[in-house]
């Protein structure tokens, strides 16, 4: 079973909310696919045991053999080729690596090279393995590296927790395409109903079965929770404000580990899961 946890913005509880599913789940497997600021080892800690290099193939100008002819540069889309003082230039931030430059060119003068964009850490927290994407900063895109963490659990028999980037851009599309649950986190505020409509909208596209953790309840109008109940979305788990939790959250403690009352709570929301997907 893999289950998607996404926020519409960041400091929604995203992660705590992964991080404490993960934790309640026993063996299961957590993915940190928020590529740009991955922080889910702030709470299932513990050491890096393996880091994989995520690389993609650049191509790169024999210019002995170029003979100027452009077809390269006239074929990208994306204008990451360029023709400057009579040499082919590359611009290896906008390129998207599909390869199309090489296999054009008649000269046969574009090979390719690997560029490291990025990396992806492992770790071990009692029954969790963690895998964290890390972007390196400056680069345009990641989906190459969520790509890899989401084939590293292709044929995973434990639960698996994907910890979204946050938003709806192509990074959290490609992390949610093969949940079996998306988990949408909101905040108590006009801009947290706005952006969950956002990543509402995005899950029913791929037409995934889903629920609402509202985080940081305190009682008082709640604009994320009138757009539930005015779309009909079931409402999985209501977290109260509590200076408690803020403090294990800063401590980068677990919540079911310090407090009865929200061990219960994340079972139960992790048995509903489980009889939603497997009825």
């Amino acid at each position: 079973m893999k289950i998607a946890v996404l926020s519409g913005k960041g400091g929604t509880g995203k992660t705590f909310v992964a991080s404490n599913i993960a934790a309640i789940a026993g063996k299961s497997v957590y993915l940190d696919c928020d590529i740009e600021e991955p922080n889910g080892h702030l709470f299932l800690k513990g050491p890096v045991i393996k880091e994989t290099d995520v690389n993609l193939p650049m191509p790169k100008i024999d210019h002995d053999l170029c003979d100027g002819c452009r077809k390269c540069v006239d074929f990208c889309a994306f204008n990451a080729l360029a023709m400057i003082s009579e040499k082919i230039t590359v611009f290896e931030k906008i390129c998207h690596s599909c390869g199309g430059c090489k296999i054009i060119c008649p000269q046969k003068a574009i090979t390719e090279v690997d560029r490291k964009i990025g990396k992806i850490e492992e770790r071990i927290y009692k029954e969790v393995e963690l895998r964290s994407g890390v972007m390196t900063p400056g680069e345009q895109s990641g989906t190459k590296i969520i790509d890899m963490l989401i084939d590293s659990v292709k044929d995973e028999q434990n639960t698996v927790i994907i910890d979204c980037p946050p938003g709806s851009a192509c990074t959290v599309m490609d992390s949610i395409e093969d949940a079996d649950y998306c988990i949408l986190v909101a905040e108590p505020t006009t801009f947290g109903a706005h952006n969950l409509k956002m990543v509402h909208k995005l899950v029913q596209i791929f037409d995934k079965p889903h629920g609402i953790i509202l985080n940081k309840s305190d009682g008082s109008h709640n604009p994320s929770k009138q757009y539930c109940l005015d779309n009909s979305i079931p409402i999985l788990l209501e977290i109260p404000w509590r200076r408690d939790i803020s403090d294990f959250i800063a401590d980068g403690k677990l919540a079911v580990e310090m407090d009865p009352e929200l061990n219960k709570m994340f079972k139960s929301l992790l048995d509903h899961v489980k009889e939603e997907v497997q009825p």
